[in-house]
């Protein structure tokens, strides 16, 4: 693989992931857990195979250096999973989750006393009236509460109640996935960078957890055994199924790439491919799902990019890299 391949297949299957996510939600908003599940044992199936040659190799960071890791990771993506069974829409979702600068803020001057200059400030107020303005929005349309794929006969207060403990998951697992973010600073900062590693690790350790989520993962297997089979599709597959196997496969697409580019690629280039995959992926759930957006969500989702931009100083570095050199003026002169 190669760094326009790698840029390729994370478009490609970044986006293609939200696209079989949002018809397996639609389908059943509570498959979350089994969607992390099937993710994390083909990932780790891989990494056995490939990165740890199936044990024989010993990790380059202990696997009790690890453990805190994989435990806020777990619950990250728990929390996440959980929002959509909570009235969350899948837009909102995204745009939410855009708004982990503010989280990594707040966590970096608690934690590591770290001080910000006033564009910062400015790019994080930017984000947060952005996620605020989509979220106050979203809250006068919320869906109705779905259980077992069967939409409910509940209250608008009830429905309300469920959607703001959504907006509670997706606020509690921002804040742990950037105090994981500072976790894995700080142990690469000591044993050095192992990306591959620690994508094989961070999710084959958690396997063992799903055991505490039996009963979650075998009523929604069940339930996506028993789903209607794709007219398009032969052999009588149910549909949900194909939709899992799509969105394990092209979640491997994406998550390999972008640990690819993390080892390839300035950060520079690393972060405008994944703000650019993100607006993207919110535009086509949009568009081809046909998700409400209104004017203020634009507002909003505007704000949350322009101020990840500016945050990531992605301006300043591409006028630094098109900035002539000193021996690029003097060939000029002498020309």
């Amino acid at each position: 693989m190669n760094v326009p391949v790698a840029i390729g297949s994370t478009f490609f299957g970044c986006m293609s992931n939200v696209v079989f996510l949002e018809l397996l939600v639609k389908e059943d908003p509570g498959i979350g857990n089994l969607i992390t599940f099937s993710q994390f044992f083909l990932i780790a199936l891989h990494g056995f195979m490939f990165t740890a040659k199936f044990g024989t190799k010993k990790p380059s960071i202990s696997v009790k250096g690890y453990l805190i890791l994989v435990a806020m990771f777990f619950i990250t993506n728990v929390l996440n999973n959980y929002a959509f069974d909570l009235n969350i829409a899948m837009p909102l979702h995204m745009i939410f989750r855009a708004g982990s600068l503010i989280a990594n803020m707040v966590m970096g001057v608690i934690i590591l006393k770290k001080k910000y200059t006033l564009d910062k400030y400015i790019s994080v107020g930017m984000i947060t009236t952005g996620i605020s303005i989509c979220t106050i929005v979203s809250s006068q349309d919320v869906k109705k509460t779905v259980v077992r794929g069967v939409v409910q006969n509940t209250s608008e207060l009830e429905d309300f109640f469920w959607w703001c403990l959504g907006i509670a998951c997706l606020t509690i697992a921002l804040f742990i996935s950037a105090r994981m973010g500072i976790y894995q600073e700080t142990l690469y900062k000591k044993h050095g960078k192992h990306p591959q590693e620690a994508l094989f690790y961070t999710h084959l350790i958690p396997l063992p957890w799903f055991l505490f989520l039996y009963p979650n993962l075998k009523e929604h297997t069940l339930m996506a055994l028993e789903s209607k089979p794709l007219p398009y599709i032969g052999f009588g597959i149910p549909g949900t199924i194909v939709y899992l196997i799509g969105n394990v496969f092209t979640q491997y697409i994406c998550i390999s790439s972008v640990y690819f580019l993390t080892t390839e690629c300035s950060s520079l280039t690393v972060t405008l491919v994944i703000t650019l995959r993100k607006f993207a992926s919110l535009l086509f759930s949009i568009i081809y799902f046909r998700n409400p957006f209104t004017l203020y969500h634009w507002i909003g989702t505007l704000l949350v990019f322009v101020g990840t931009i500016i945050f990531t100083e992605i301006p300043q570095k591409v006028q630094q890299m098109t900035k002539p050199t000193k021996k690029t003026k003097i060939a000029k002169k002498i020309n």
